[in-house]
């Protein structure tokens, strides 16, 4: 293993990609476990990849010019894990889980849990799991190859106790799809939306777990009905505003299955920037809680 205090530099010299160095206030101390990299050169970024810091110091491998994680990921993420802060699932499921972006959060916060991403994109699905290795946390966590709709991809997942999933928001032929790497599977249905996300959720949470999950703000209904047609209530709902002043962009939520499920809530809005241009204390806290730096 590599000590956790390996120069970049020399960590450069395994790759011909970028390793984005760290943007931290002086005196701060990354949260969370600390990784166990790999002496190995195939975790670290090739040609067209950068490695970049995601949790405390847990990093997240990317294309630069293909999908990278966004706001959507790191929201999603913290409301799954505020479900269970005081009880900590053993076992997670991230459907749909691209570069592994909400996996390696979860991962991150529940140090003993065993995290299963499905994946269906083979370029995302490789990069998941160097990012994986390059943690240190491939011995607890995967990636499986294969379409969340069909019950042979998740056999043997059933029981879990969190299922996430960040759904494209687009269905097909709604838009011009992007040419680039990755990037059209990953914001258009091509392999079913909230609704197939819902059914392949429900076939897998253990009796009293929750799928958290996130949808274009605009997409309520759609999540209400496929909550209701995958047999699960829509237990909470919360928009996420980019800026304040401006329409929700997305939103996140909770479903369980009806004999689990608490009261249905709809939580305040959480507003990402003022007016100003700053991230707002409420979205502070959320960074904070995900182990990334926060200025103020």
């Amino acid at each position: 293993m590599l000590p956790a205090s390996a120069p970049d530099q020399l960590a450069a010299a395994k790759g011909s990609g970028i390793v984005r160095p760290a943007r931290r206030p002086a005196g701060w101390v990354a949260p969370g476990p600390q990784p166990r990299t790999p002496d190995r050169e195939d975790v670290w970024p090739g040609p067209d990849e950068d490695l970049c810091y995601l949790a405390g110091d847990f990093r997240i491998l990317q294309r630069v010019d293909g999908h990278r994680w966004s706001a959507d990921d790191l929201v999603t993420a913290w409301y799954a894990i505020e479900q269970l802060r005081h009880a900590p699932p053993r076992r997670a499921v991230d459907l749909g889980c691209g570069i592994g972006t909400v996996l390696l959060f979860v991962a991150w916060a529940f140090a003993e849990a065993r995290v299963t991403g499905v994946e269906a994109q083979d370029v995302s699905a490789g990069l998941a799991r160097r990012s994986l290795a390059w943690n240190g946390v491939d011995d607890r966590c995967a990636v499986r190859f294969g379409d969340l709709r069909d019950p042979l991809t998740t056999e043997g997942l059933a029981g879990a106790e969190l299922v996430t999933g960040t759904p494209p928001y687009l269905p097909k032929g709604t838009g011009i799809e992007s040419s680039k790497v990755q990037c059209g599977p990953c914001r258009f249905e091509w392999r079913g939306g909230v609704e197939d996300y819902a059914l392949a959720a429900a076939r897998l949470l253990a009796e009293d777990a929750p799928f958290v999950g996130c949808a274009a703000s605009r997409q309520r209904p759609r999540v209400e009905a496929a909550a209701v047609g995958a047999g699960l209530v829509l237990e909470r709902y919360r928009d996420v505003v980019p800026r304040e002043g401006k329409d929700p962009l997305f939103s996140v939520y909770v479903m369980r299955r009806p004999e689990a499920a608490r009261a249905p809530e709809i939580e305040p809005p959480l507003v990402l920037r003022g007016r100003d241009g700053r991230f707002t204390a409420a979205f502070d806290d959320v960074r904070r809680a995900m182990g990334m730096p926060v200025e103020r």
